[in-house]
């Protein structure tokens, strides 16, 4: 009785183990929208994802495992498999137990993924083999495996409900003649910018947007059929992209008159395959070439793939193209920024268009770079009819939340600024810029970027060193290319003692609290550990 307790015990250590592999492996799968390209674009994280070091640990237990039962007894040998695997489902309670899973948002798409899997490895328990502890073996090498061949198999019947989706809501936007819609694309700044034309356009109109992060064609969509009402005068749709086509089937889906392009950099070249497949998508060609000769182009005169798109839009249907800047010098702008005042907690300026209208405007987000998504907003609200007192009186309703970065009191009365939502390269550089205002000790905390395709290492070492220029303490939360952001960092004067590669949230935390005192501020850029800014900020 005693033994079939041990037992009992030791295989309920392994399946918290397999279950823990299992829960992640479909978030991964959600984080990466169940997309195999996504998957190919973070290639290194997605075969740690897929033979992690248990899944290697069991290969090399397959290939000793001739030799090993031919010289001692198979019972020791299954003992000695069970017991390093429930080694293993200790390690798993432990993480549990500090919160620290990485658990999918339980969907329906999850959840029948999640419920599937643990089918599949039941059955494979009974048609693999009569030795159990080969199962086990087996189950590690293969298990992820077969969770990402149920997940491909699972888009088949998800790609004909989606077209069904997706026509229903061509429809219904067809249907809605006085409708104007709003298109909004770049690799940057499309969520702040969606929220201050939403804030401006909402004071007159009446107006739905996309919610959240909410950019792609089947959340479009559905966002169209759920939301969108007879009374709504305008729609505003954020368009993202992984691959050259999304755009324009977007464009089919919502059919703009209005297109903004935001910004565009490397973010997601890797995906796209080639800067040019880049360039058509998220770089905004196939949103300029959809626009209606009737509608308008507005474009970020200081991002240079968005000067270049304006440079060549006479080759676009669309006649109305304007250009907004944060200074008039470099181009010829059709508004930009005079006066500039960039503080802590706000930034105000004066805007000038070249109707020679002024207007001043304040609003309560953080940094620079904002004022340059502002510009793009006023143009936009302008061109719509509002005026600049209207513009400038609606502004002073924004929040630092909806230009995704936000100052919060932390504990032991340190700084924290939160930025992350997400992560791309110009927005760390522009959030560090606004971090340099800050007096005292600064800390950043943020993981390597992904999908930056052959650029990847020479974005990092440029990230390092612009750390070590404005940052005291670097906790890098990935391994990916930490190397080379350590390396960059090294280069231009920090010392390598304070630059840390920490993936856990409680060390990260025991880092930040022993390094920093009252007075000191903490950057939290991209997605950093779960549970690191419960830990940091203070709770009301």
């Amino acid at each position: 009785m005693d033994f079939q307790y041990i037992i009992f015990v030791l295989l309920f250590l392994w399946f918290i183990h397999i279950l823990h592999r299992m829960l992640y492996v479909v978030y991964f799968w959600q984080v990466k929208e169940y997309r195999l390209d996504r998957m190919k674009g973070d290639l290194k994280k997605t075969l740690n994802v897929l033979f992690p070091k248990t899944a290697i640990l069991s290969l090399l237990v397959l290939i000793i495992l001739p030799i090993f039962l031919a010289k001692h007894n198979v019972s020791v040998w299954d003992s000695i498999v069970l017991f390093v695997f429930c080694l293993f489902g200790l390690y798993s309670l432990a993480l549990l137990a500090k919160k620290s899973w990485r658990i999918p948002k339980f969907t329906k798409k999850a959840s029948v993924l999640a419920i599937l899997s643990i089918i599949s490895l039941v059955l494979f328990f009974f048609v693999s083999t009569s030795r159990f502890f080969i199962f086990i073996v087996l189950a590690e090498i293969i298990f992820p495996l077969i969770t990402l061949v149920l997940a491909e198999i699972l888009q088949i019947p998800t790609f004909f409900i989606k077209n069904a989706i997706y026509k229903k809501a061509q429809k219904k936007i067809k249907q809605m003649k006085g409708l104007t819609v709003i298109g909004i694309t770049g690799s940057y700044g499309k969520s702040s910018t969606k929220e201050f034309i939403y804030a401006f356009l909402s004071k007159k109109f009446n107006v739905l947007k996309t919610c959240g992060n909410i950019n792609t064609e089947i959340g479009v969509a559905q966002t169209i059929i759920d939301q969108l009402k007879p009374e709504h005068q305008i729609f505003i749709a954020e368009m993202g992209a992984y691959r050259k086509g999304e755009i324009k089937m977007l464009c089919n889906i919502v059919n703009p008159k209005f297109g903004i392009i935001t910004g565009v950099n490397e973010q997601h070249l890797a995906l796209f395959g080639s800067l040019d497949n880049l360039l058509s998508a998220e770089g905004g060609r196939e949103l300029a070439e959809f626009l209606p000769k009737n509608g308008a182009l507005f474009v970020n005169g200081d991002n240079k793939f968005c000067l270049d798109l304006y440079k060549r839009a006479d080759n676009f249907p669309v006649a109305n193209k304007k250009i907004y800047s944060i200074s008039n010098r470099a181009i010829d702008s059709d508004i930009w920024a005079e006066e500039l005042e960039v503080a802590k907690d706000y930034v105000s300026f004066v805007a000038i268009n070249k109707k020679g209208e002024v207007g001043h405007f304040r609003a309560n987000v953080l940094g620079k770079q904002n004022v340059q998504n502002l510009l793009g907003a006023i143009l936009l609200a302008r061109e719509l009819g509002m005026t600049f007192a209207e513009i400038s009186e609606a502004c002073k309703d924004i929040s630092n939340t909806q230009a995704g970065m936000v100052l919060k009191k932390g504990k032991h009365e340190i700084d924290i600024v939160d930025s992350s939502y997400s992560a791309n390269p110009d927005g760390v550089y522009a959030d560090l810029d606004y971090f340099s205002m800050y007096e005292n000790k600064k800390v950043i905390v943020m993981p390597c970027l992904i999908e930056l395709g052959e650029k990847s290492s020479e974005i990092h070492d440029i990230i390092g060193k612009k750390i070590a220029g404005i940052c005291d303490l670097a906790i890098i939360t990935t391994k990916d290319k930490f190397t080379e952001l350590k390396q960059g960092a090294v280069d231009a004067g920090m010392s390598p003692k304070n630059i840390l590669l920490c993936d856990n949230a409680s060390a990260a935390y025991a880092a930040i609290t022993l390094f920093c005192k009252s007075g000191d501020a903490v950057l939290l850029e991209g997605r950093v550990p779960a549970g690191l800014a419960n830990l940091l900020i203070e709770e009301k």
